[in-house]
């Protein structure tokens, strides 16, 4: 059952296309075309809608912009439809609107069910959605890497969930290794490190300094440096404040303030004003007596003893050295000390580091070992079941003698790096194991298995290709397949056969067919011809359904590139009443 189809595109200012509505059946939908007429723009619409890469040079020349619109129909629970509606999008009565807007300066945007969404979620619902296929899909079977994605695929949990484990393995392997490596290769410089770190370390204890102490040192020597005149200033600031002793008829500031306060205190009581003046020539008097004896204090205190001196200078020295060298203070200096004490451990203690790496690293090796050991037999299963079903399908696709195997091989190596040990082999691996997975075809009996890059004509492989997606399509069925043009090179019988085979496969999925064949376009539920018109100066493709008349004439210039031919015409009815019957 389809679980959910294309229902309609509408493609506008795209390429030669100038503004067509794209009708799809649940079925089978054959779309033709005249060479150049623009056939791949249905392929490319539908790319688009997916997520592909949009290209100013898609749009129309003399348009602003290429719009190409999708109706998908969605029934309720669909992996696609709840992605769409964590997004935001809403469904319409059971359908999903998506468009792609294509600037003529090529900016992109996307919509969703109604909502502004990222390119990227596009590319996430086509994944759910549809396989689009085409003669560069045949070409990339051809490389080693994409037949053992194929059969990874087709295996399922079997080899995904070991691959999981074996990649998060080769990961720590990949870090680990690195880290040794970058140990074991530096050590040299890693020693010189160290020595300079514990050379700075030792003379910075051998200083033993403290945070802060330059700053108090620096004002020291200020004060040492002019004691003399701070000891004048200090006894000419006293005398003024206190007076001189030893000249009964000084006048000092103290004097003066209390004779100020005990004028004003005897007419106090006559002005509220004047009685808060008292008070604050009252307090005056105590700053003056409290700022006199500080003085006086000051400069029994003051040390002008040259030794001292002498000495903060040699100690303010000692510390120079060290600021420039580790730093713009002492505080800043014992920063460093305290850094370059945790990265000396660090480095001293490389060598225990190398040694638990190298154990690490060792049991890894074992354990990637196993885990590829496993992943090799779970697709040496799924090879044979792979292959044997891809074989049934091919016999079903007029190659009845023609059989597929699946190769995996390990390459042995001496080199302890790149090797680990397999069924007492030390073989080569990668991210995805050590297996590497060729597809062999033996066309006929008697013929060798060769690889498909050898051993298979355009043709043959046009068919291997469907045949690979046919029994994909019966492990993890997507909803709709998109074919360009993967007939190419088939002719005669097998194209007969390739067309039967596709509408087998639309009965379980939505199938969407770019042909240049008769004999496949004659299987199709739907007919869907582009059409290209120009008028000397500006060339113009649109897209219709073919039915009747319209349908038995272009499978008659498909024929013979005559309309009008009867031969090609009874040809054309034959082709389509053979597809009708099943023959």
């Amino acid at each position: 059952m389809v679980v959910s189809v294309l229902e309609e595109m509408r493609i506008r200012a795209l390429g030669v296309i100038d503004d067509a509505v794209v009708e799809l059946s649940p079925g089978f939908t054959a779309v033709t075309g005249e060479t150049g007429a623009g056939k791949t723009m249905v392929v490319t619409s539908l790319g688009l809608l997916l997520g592909g890469r949009a290209d100013a040079a898609l749009v129309r020349v003399g348009a602003k912009a290429a719009v190409v619109e999708g109706r998908i129909v969605l029934p309720p629970g669909a992996p696609a439809a709840r992605r769409a509606e964590e997004a935001g999008a809403e469904l319409d009565e059971g359908a999903l609107l998506v468009s792609r807007t294509i600037s003529a300066e090529g900016r992109s945007r996307a919509h969703v069910g109604g909502r502004s969404a990222p390119v990227g979620l596009l590319s996430e619902l086509g994944e759910d959605l549809v396989a689009v296929h085409g003669q560069t899909d045949q070409q990339g079977l051809l490389r080693p890497a994409r037949q053992r994605e194929a059969l990874d695929r087709y295996a399922g949990e079997a080899v995904s969930a070991g691959l999981a484990e074996y990649g998060q393995a080769y990961r720590r392997l990949r870090a680990v290794s690195a880290e040794l490596a970058e140990l074991t290769t530096r050590a040299r410089e890693r020693a010189q490190e160290a020595d300079l770190l514990r050379f700075g370390l030792e003379e910075i204890a051998a200083a033993e300094p403290r945070a802060g102490e330059d700053a108090e040192l620096a004002a020291e020597a200020e004060r040492l440096g002019h004691a003399e005149a701070l000891a004048s200033a200090a006894a000419t600031a006293h005398g003024a404040l206190a007076g001189d002793p030893a000249d009964p008829e000084s006048v000092d500031a103290g004097a003066l303030v209390a004779g100020a306060q005990r004028a004003l205190e005897a007419v106090r009581s006559h002005d509220p004003a004047l009685a808060a003046l008292a008070d604050r020539l009252g307090e005056v008097g105590i700053l003056l007596t409290d700022v006199a004896g500080e003085l006086a204090g000051y400069a029994d205190d003051l040390d002008a003893d040259p030794a001292r001196l002498a000495a903060v200078e040699e100690r303010r020295a000692v510390l120079s050295h060290l600021t420039r060298k580790y730093g713009e203070d002492t505080a800043a200096v014992l920063a460093w000390a305290e850094e370059s004490a945790a990265r000396l451990a660090e480095l001293e203690g490389d060598d225990d580091r190398i040694g638990e790496l190298a154990a690490e690293r060792d049991a890894l090796r074992a354990e990637l070992g196993a885990l590829a050991q496993r992943l090799t037999q779970a697709r040496t299963e799924a090879a044979k079941r792979f292959a044997d079903a891809v074989t049934a399908e091919l016999a079903e696709l007029a190659m009845p003698h023609a059989r597929v195997t699946v190769e995996l091989r390990q390459h042995e190596t001496a080199d302890e790096e790149s090797g680990i040990e397999v069924d007492g082999r030390s073989v080569a691996f990668g991210p995805h194991g050590v297996d590497e997975v060729e597809l062999l075809l033996a066309p006929h009996p008697g013929a060798p298995p060769r690889p498909i890059a050898k051993g298979a004509s355009g043709g043959e492989l046009s068919r291997v290709m469907l045949a690979v997606e046919v029994v994909f399509a019966g492990t993890a069925p997507v909803p709709t397949y998109l074919f360009d043009e993967v007939d190419a090179g088939v002719g005669g019988r097998a194209a007969v056969e390739v067309g039967r085979r596709l509408a087998r496969l639309a009965k379980s999925a939505q199938v969407v067919v770019v042909t240049h064949l008769p004999q496949v376009a004659a299987f199709a539920d739907r007919h869907l011809v582009v059409e290209k018109t120009s008028d000397g100066s500006v060339t113009r493709s649109g897209v219709k359904t073919l039915r009747g008349e319209d349908r038995v004439r272009e499978l008659s210039r498909m024929l013979a590139g005559q309309e009008d031919s009867q031969l090609a015409r009874a040809h054309a009815e034959e082709l389509l009443e053979a597809a009708r019957s099943g023959i």
